[in-house]
């Protein structure tokens, strides 16, 4: 399965607030990707409103989350930074099954390769 994770950040005129739009598919592999860039969103101006945004995402795994949530609320040299609010899909959406592959070709009655 290919896992790909795309972020748009997006930040208000004003600063106070950053939105960090995710789509495509976090995972407990990928997730760590995605922590970095919300770090940065809560240092950019005190105090920042940062939310993370997975309602669109098209995969989210349940225990991606769980590590997102315990790196954003365990991070020793972010304490008194900027809370983080993480949206999430109501039930996290399943990857989407894999097309079937072709295991076989079928071939024309009477024909032989040369």
């Amino acid at each position: 399965m290919d896992h790909k994770l795309s972020v748009l950040v997006q930040v208000d005129l004003d600063g106070h607030d950053v939105r960090l739009f995710v789509t495509g598919c976090l995972t407990e592999v990928n997730q760590h990707a995605l922590y970095p860039l919300i770090r940065r969103a809560r240092t950019l101006i005190p105090p920042v409103t940062v939310s993370v945004d997975l309602t669109a995402a098209e995969h989210v795994e349940a225990i991606a989350v769980d590590l997102l949530r315990w790196a954003v609320d365990h991070d020793a040299g972010m304490e008194g930074a900027s809370p983080v609010e993480l949206l999430t899909p109501t039930g996290l959406p399943d990857h989407p099954p894999a097309p079937a592959r072709i295991t076989h070709h079928l071939r024309a009655p009477g024909w032989a390769p040369a």
